[in-house]
């Protein structure tokens, strides 16, 4: 791949939290609203290549592709792959399938390997890594599992010497696993977590000193004590990019938009994911979210309804970590009237314990507005 690396005089990168379009309200259709590729097996391959920042410049990245499914463009490596992407492809898969991931080396200069959060997994193939096998240049190795719990997880590279420096580079990305009842839900039937649309955050950051002297080859100069992050993404897009849709051909390695679209009322599921090596506390403007999940795991005292969560409108997402929270978009004491089509009629859904009588709620139920803010 042709190589357009500048190093630039200033690099900004800036993270916009809470990117959430109000639609007027209809009702909606439910929709898996993440882009990604379907398993249960996946064939992946690493490769170098540059992805373009909004200065004008790029970067050098060690990234992850799909050699089969949904290709977008012809790879110099072979007919039909889709490109190289910065993060890695999101592989969606249902609860309790065996997972299989072949990782194929075409030029990565050190071994690449596949650990995934929360799962034990099995490797052969390749030689022996840090933790797995490995495929170095030329080889394949390959990773199974059983998906046993529906949820978030991470998937990423991680090998010696340096077990940081895939991840800097951009070898990650996101394993969704959904419940096997087949539910519009995170976690299954009953479990609280039923949802209109999902959407995804992966937050990641980088420091581009570090991906300049890999592009030179001066791969033992990586050290964690040295590295500090100077840009950050959130799916790969870096501000003002994020707002453009999925597979934008202005971004051939970055094809995961950033922005989530909701009707007053719909109940929206938020995927937040820190794949990167520094803390993001994630703020959402607007409505608080509930926390459902953590690390794949349900927020629950019994097992089956996530009722442990708490209610924030920021995700203080720790490295590694992934965040299942739910929104609804109401407008409560925002205290501006998002139609302007005053005044409006009040339903009366409250009644009045002593006198039976129908008391105003407050709440347009045709618009989803709080009638007060008006």
């Amino acid at each position: 791949m042709r190589k357009h690396f500048m190093r630039p005089v200033r690099l900004l990168g800036v993270l916009l939290a809470g990117l959430a379009f109000v639609l007027p309200w209809q009702s909606a259709q439910a929709q898996h609203d993440i882009r990604g590729i379907t398993g249960p097996t996946f064939n992946l391959y690493a490769y170098p290549g540059n992805i373009p920042l909004p200065e004008g410049t790029s970067l050098y990245m060690w990234l992850f592709g799909d050699m089969t499914g949904g290709a977008t463009a012809t790879h110099p490596e072979g007919s039909g792959y889709a490109m190289p992407q910065y993060p890695g492809p999101t592989l969606v898969v249902n609860q309790g399938e065996t997972v299989t991931i072949n990782v194929t080396n075409y030029g990565i200069p050190q071994p690449v390997s596949v650990v995934v959060t929360g799962h034990e997994v099995t490797s052969t193939g390749g030689s022996a890594g840090l933790v797995a096998q490995a495929a170095a240049v030329g080889e394949t190795a390959t990773y199974t599992f059983t998906a046993n719990d529906p949820g978030t997880y991470i998937y990423h590279s991680l090998n010696a010497p340096n077990p940081g420096l895939h991840v800097e580079m951009g070898l990650l990305g996101v394993l969704v696993v959904r419940p096997a009842d087949g539910s519009r839900t995170a976690y299954g039937l009953d479990s609280g977590t039923d949802y209109a649309h999902e959407y995804l955050y992966l937050l990641t950051e980088v420091d581009p000193d570090i991906h300049a002297e890999m592009e030179v080859g001066h791969y033992t100069h990586f050290t964690n004590s040295n590295r500090f992050a100077k840009i950050w993404f959130v799916n790969g897009r870096v501000f003002p990019d994020l707002f453009q849709p999925d597979f934008d051909p202005a971004y051939p390695n970055q094809p995961y938009k950033s922005l989530a679209m909701a009707h007053p009322g719909d109940d929206i599921l938020v995927r937040n994911v820190n794949a990167g090596q520094d803390s993001h506390p994630f703020h959402y403007h607007g409505e608080n979210l509930t926390f459902v999940a953590r690390d794949g795991r349900i927020l629950s005292s019994d097992g089956v309804v996530s009722n442990l969560g708490r209610s924030d409108n920021t995700i203080n997402s720790a490295p590694k970590q992934a965040i299942d929270a739910i929104w609804k978009w109401t407008g409560k004491e925002l205290g501006w009237d998002i139609y302007g089509d005053t005044p409006h009629v009040c339903c009366t859904d409250l009644v009045d314990n002593e006198t039976g009588e129908a008391v105003p709620d407050g709440f347009d139920d045709n618009t989803y507005e709080w009638v007060a803010d008006h």
